[in-house]
């Protein structure tokens, strides 16, 4: 992920991987590296470990994305996925949000159980682990973080004005939404051309559920005031952000 800032003098790279299998050998599933160069002779600048940073970052997406798309009063938090995004996420989310109620679901109880232990650190809630989705989507926001490549999430399950932040489609092929859910909701991407490829619409685009221009804005867009967040209680709102890449396109940035 190269970036060059004219303001800062400053150029670099973000090399990010994403191994599904890697909590099996005890390493994270995504992992990451900065470096910085002076772009007048080449030289580096910094070398740094960027895991934690592009964790954080994700999370604070996911947050300014509830913040526009949500409904205020959301209190309750939904979590299908127990892993590093999901807890980013919810950390973000408690800097915006009253939450006094989290539902965090996962294959693995014992790793929703490790959840509710290290959220508490920054939440002080009522928690309740689960190995169902369906009981996560009973919520005001829904954070779907899994590497799924078949729906988790069915349409019947999401109540009307729920808000739902699908960041773990990140490659052509993953889905954690059922299609009809996404096409009937209100769509917002991060950048439109990475959304279509790798994110969570790239799936009911290429089923030909969707098309491109059902998307309703890419969150610069609504950030910058040129289209509304959210205009009412009963719609269900979807923000589309793979979890290891955010960035925004030179017109909605």
């Amino acid at each position: 992920m190269p970036a060059y800032l004219e303001a800062l003098d400053t150029a670099g790279v973000k090399i990010v991987n994403v191994h599904a299998m890697n909590p099996q050998k005890n390493l994270p599933t995504v992992m990451a590296l900065m470096v910085l160069n002076s772009p007048k002779n080449g030289a580096p600048i910094s070398i740094m470990g960027a895991t934690y940073l592009t964790s954080m970052r994700t999370g604070a997406a996911g947050a300014v994305a509830a913040r526009l798309l949500a409904r205020q009063e959301s209190k309750i938090v939904g979590l299908v996925g127990a892993g590093v995004q999901a807890r980013t996420q919810l950390l973000g989310l408690s800097r915006i949000f009253k939450i006094d109620h989290v539902v965090v679901s996962d294959r693995s109880l014992e790793s929703a159980i490790a959840f509710e232990k290290d959220s508490k650190a920054f939440l002080e809630c009522d928690y309740f682990p689960t190995t169902n989705p369906k009981e996560a989507c009973d919520c005001d926001i829904l954070v779907t973080a899994t590497p799924a490549r078949q729906p988790v999430i069915r349409e019947s399950w999401i109540k009307p004005g729920t808000h739902i932040n699908a960041i773990g489609a990140d490659a052509r092929g993953k889905q954690e939404l059922e299609s009809t859910l996404t096409w009937n909701s209100k769509v917002v991407v991060d950048d439109i051309l990475q959304a279509v490829h790798s994110g969570e619409v790239n799936v009911p685009i290429s089923e030909g559920v969707m098309r491109q221009e059902d998307i309703y804005a890419q969150i610069g867009e609504i950030l910058v005031g040129r289209k509304p967040g959210r205009i009412s209680q009963e719609e269900i709102t979807i923000f589309d952000l793979p979890a290891w890449e955010f960035r925004m396109s030179p017109q909605a940035s």
